[in-house]
């Protein structure tokens, strides 16, 4: 099958085993017997695996791919995307992509190697809010699980793009870019030093810091998200940190029914970007 799978073209394959190809298929799928394969952390590449992730990814055009591994499955289902980027493809069995991953790994057949998207100017951010919707802040959000689901919400509702700090953030890698189902290649994303310096920065540019915080006293549903507007949304249980509330020009809070008063970040971060969608809209009507 050195020329792919029958009645495709464009693609190209060889065998698992390293970006070269050729060796020991089981030293290069397992790395060790009955382990998990030793992934470097440090070479600088980001790891992608999941088909909307993996599939984003190919897309787009700024995101330079070194390699991909896929099963004889996972690359018939990304077959015209695959040929577009005309990726040369390791063929991976799922059982190599568990050793390397884990077992309990989602991988859906798939792991992209890949460089770091470059990251977006603040200048960038606000001409893209001048057009779209708010950006999203994120103070002190560890978990990758919340974090790509805010980016996957962030898409969904046109958000401009996200703001993180460099420290107390999850990379961007496989498992954020998982829950964020594509969206890591569809929303820009800043790590920045000082989310506080940052808020005024863009406060001086004439954006509007609204906070989401449980304990405030203005509703979400009252505010209009008129003009260059940020939201800024804090860890789940710590919530936003005392310097970053006092920097918002508004805190408010999501109204909801008195069996649970509370949600996650994500959960959270989805209904007040919808809110903030549909306030935009009514307002151009």
């Amino acid at each position: 099958m050195a020329g792919g799978l029958p009645g495709r073209k464009g693609a190209k394959m060889r065998p698992f085993g390293g970006p070269k190809g050729g060796g020991d298929r089981r030293k290069g799928a397992h790395g060790r017997a009955g382990g998990r394969a030793e992934i470097p952390d440090d070479d600088g590449l980001v790891r992608l695996f999941g088909s909307h992730a993996v599939e984003a990814a190919l897309c787009n055009p700024r995101r330079r791919v070194r390699r991909l591994l896929a099963t004889e499955n996972a690359e018939r289902r990304l077959a015209e995307v695959i040929a577009a980027r005309g990726v040369v493809i390791d063929r991976a069995t799922p059982g190599d992509l568990d050793h390397l991953l884990g077992a309990d790994t989602v991988h859906q057949g798939l792991l992209l190697e890949a460089e770091h998207l470059p990251e977006p100017s603040l200048d960038e951010l606000v001409a893209r809010a001048e057009r779209m919707g708010p950006l999203v802040l994120l103070d002190h959000v560890t978990d990758p699980h919340n974090a790509g689901a805010v980016l996957r919400s962030a898409a969904a509702f046109g958000a401009a793009g996200l703001i993180f700090t460099r420290r107390h953030s999850p990379p961007l890698n496989g498992v954020l870019a998982k829950a964020a189902s594509g969206a890591l290649d569809l929303v820009p994303v800043l790590p920045v030093q000082n989310l506080a310096r940052t808020m005024l920065e863009l406060k001086a540019l004439g954006f509007r810091m609204i906070g989401l915080e449980g304990t405030a006293a203005d509703p979400l549903e009252e505010e209009t998200f008129a003009g260059l507007s940020a939201l800024v949304l804090g860890a789940e249980g710590k919530g936003l940190r005392a310097l970053t509330q006092e920097t918002c020009d508004r805190l408010v809070s999501i109204t909801t029914a008195d069996t649970l008063a509370s949600l996650n970040v994500s959960n959270a971060a989805a209904v007040a970007l919808h809110w903030a969608l549909l306030a935009r809209r009514r307002a151009r009507t």
